[in-house]
């Protein structure tokens, strides 16, 4: 198993799903499962019936984990998705977009 190329605080747009063409920030890495948690995008909603901790129960609202697969890292300069390729700068391993070629990480 691959290690994941989408870490935590990347930009990512989803390439496929209800949620097509969104783009959001990256909450939650999970290489050992192959997926991501996006902020606001694949949100379920679960209808909880009223306890003593939340004594009015109602909808809760809350994103649920996207296959690696489904979401490509935004391109710095674009915005649009593009592919990650690693290259040594300086010493150090960098993700760069395959697309324009800027660094992605800082």
């Amino acid at each position: 198993m691959a290690a994941l190329k989408i870490k935590k605080g990347d930009k990512v747009v989803v390439l496929s799903g209800k949620d097509k063409g969104r783009t959001g920030e990256v909450l939650k890495a999970m290489p050992k499962d192959q997926k991501v948690l996006v902020s606001g995008i694949n949100v379920a909603v679960r209808h909880r019936k009223p306890t003593q901790a939340a004594p009015q129960g109602g909808l809760e609202r809350k994103e649920a984990p996207l296959h690696v697969s489904k979401v490509a890292i935004a391109d710095p300069s674009t915005g649009k998705p593009t592919r990650v390729r690693f290259e040594v700068q300086d010493g150090k391993k960098v993700r760069i977009a395959a697309k324009s070629g800027e660094k992605i990480d800082g």
